[in-house]
């Protein structure tokens, strides 16, 4: 069995009260960029379309430019697309993750968890 001590922790970001990026709604973008829609990012993660177009019409309501653009039907049979903006937030939120992983596990360390 492994010995190792290792903390464990989810990293919420909210704007004032209201909730905007946590791990499932990064993994949500994540999933609309593979499959380039609300829809089909959604069943790949077992969620309800109707869950995840209220996460992204929140996430983009609390963002200063939108994570996600519809793209209406026609030739390519529209979809969605996360937006630059999007793509940078994923990154941030991942960053952020990690920067807050390190300085958890320096401070377990400094306790002396055994």
């Amino acid at each position: 069995m492994d010995q190792n001590i290792n903390i464990r922790f989810r990293v919420w970001v909210d704007k004032g009260e209201l909730p905007y990026l946590g791990i499932g709604r990064i993994v949500l973008l994540e999933n609309i960029i593979e499959h380039g829609s609300i829809t089909k990012g959604a069943e790949a993660i077992n969620m309800s379309y109707r869950k995840a177009w209220q996460l992204v019409e929140d996430m983009n309501k609390l963002s200063n430019k939108p994570l996600v653009e519809k793209r209406l039907g026609g030739k390519e049979g529209g979809g969605a697309i996360v937006t630059d903006e999007g793509r940078k937030i994923i990154k941030k939120f991942y960053e952020l993750q990690s920067q807050v992983e390190d300085f958890l596990q320096g401070k377990l360390q400094e306790v002396g968890f055994e």
